[in-house]
């Protein structure tokens, strides 16, 4: 089962470990099962779009990958 968390979605937090250590972010969403976190602008990662209708080129796209919980803390805003 999830547990709760104490870090909330619009939170500002600051990573504490891997490669986007010492930066700060707003939590764009919280992965209860994952025990995870998305911060805005940490841990970008390319993501290779298909052609479609809408978008006839495809290409790459930057997106915001999960961070474990424990690799972030709240930030007093």
């Amino acid at each position: 089962m999830a547990t709760k968390f104490k870090i909330k979605k619009g939170d500002q937090v600051m990573v504490i470990a891997g490669d986007d250590k010492g930066k700060t972010g707003e939590v764009l969403q919280v992965l209860p099962k994952k025990e995870a976190v998305i911060v805005a602008g940490c841990k970008m990662a390319k993501k290779a779009i298909k052609p479609s209708e809408q978008n006839k080129e495809g290409g790459f796209a930057n997106a915001e990958m999960p961070i474990h919980i424990s690799n972030v803390k709240k930030v007093e805003a």
